[in-house]
């Protein structure tokens, strides 16, 4: 028995150590810096950045080096830090740079109309007083792009000419309050995508309300026993009424408009903070 064991040992230690080749990551320097490149013939996948970048080829970085038993790399922290930190450490630099090239605004837009901005994270509240009234119009940024349809590129069309702009398009809660009463009217908004842009109207709503209630002024929690009305199956004249009722205080397809910009601002703003926030964790700063 122990002659077969350490004749299994010689045997194991004669074997040459197998290397595994370095994987390649390739993305993309023409439409966005997280683009996968796509094999050949296919649509370059749509760009993640808000604006997209114009001209250029396709580029290639190697994202992952050799991995073996190389070790990892002590930068006096007591930490774990390897090759793979270090090159993905670097590719978070370029992604910051090239993301702040194509910010197109570095500071937040303001809402016309009197609106006042606060903005908490990720979620952003406009306040507007008037005539005895309270208006607040809440959103989040979280989840607030649309996905794109993965459409094939038209005859005689670039594939880089066919990715749109991506816009930060949020569900947001109206919220208005009257000086006497110890009720608020809540109204759920959202942008419907087969709402925006009809050919042969004169003028389209580009956002719809989806939900009315009322809820107690003052209460961050609101009530699942107070009634909804959910406006599918609602009156087209009660339902032009209460657009109407938003028109009269400033929330309107100006004020829609100017939210898209807002938001698509906010969340490009907070993407390029995430990517600041992911290299200092990974290089441990």
């Amino acid at each position: 028995m122990l002659f077969a064991r350490a004749l299994r040992s010689a045997a194991s230690s004669l074997r040459p150590a197998l290397r595994h080749p370095p994987r390649r990551l390739l993305l993309s320097s023409s439409s966005s810096p997280r683009g996968l490149l796509p094999p050949p013939g296919a649509a370059p996948p749509l760009a993640r950045s808000l604006w997209q970048l114009g001209g250029g080829g396709w580029r290639t970085a190697l994202l992952r080096p050799w991995r073996g038993s190389a070790g990892g790399v002590s930068c006096g922290c007591g930490g774990l830090h390897t090759e793979g930190d270090k090159a993905f450490a670097q590719f978070l630099t370029d992604e910051i740079k090239e993301e702040k090239k194509i910010q197109k605004h570095k500071s937040l837009p303001k809402v016309s109309g009197g609106w006042e901005l606060e903005v908490h994270g990720t979620e952003a509240k406009l306040v507007r007083k008037i005539a005895g009234e309270k208006i607040t119009v809440t959103f989040n940024i979280n989840n607030s792009i649309p996905p794109s349809a993965d459409d094939e590129p038209q005859e005689g069309q670039k594939p880089d000419e066919q990715e749109p702009e991506l816009t930060s398009t949020p569900n947001f809660v109206v919220e208005v309050i009257k000086d006497d009463t110890k009720q608020t009217l809540v109204l759920d908004c959202h942008y419907p995508e087969d709402e925006i842009g009809h050919e042969g109207e004169e003028e389209s709503d580009i956002f719809t309300i989806r939900e009315v209630s009322f809820q107690p002024t003052g209460e961050s929690d609101w009530k699942d026993t107070n009634y909804t009305l959910n406006t599918d199956s609602l009156d087209w004249a009660l339902y032009d009424h209460l657009m109407d009722f938003l028109a009269d205080r400033g929330v309107d397809n100006t004020f829609a408009d100017e939210l898209v910009e807002l938001s698509t601002a906010l969340e490009h703003q907070e993407y390029i903070k995430f990517l600041e926030d992911l290299k200092s964790f990974v290089k441990c700063q």
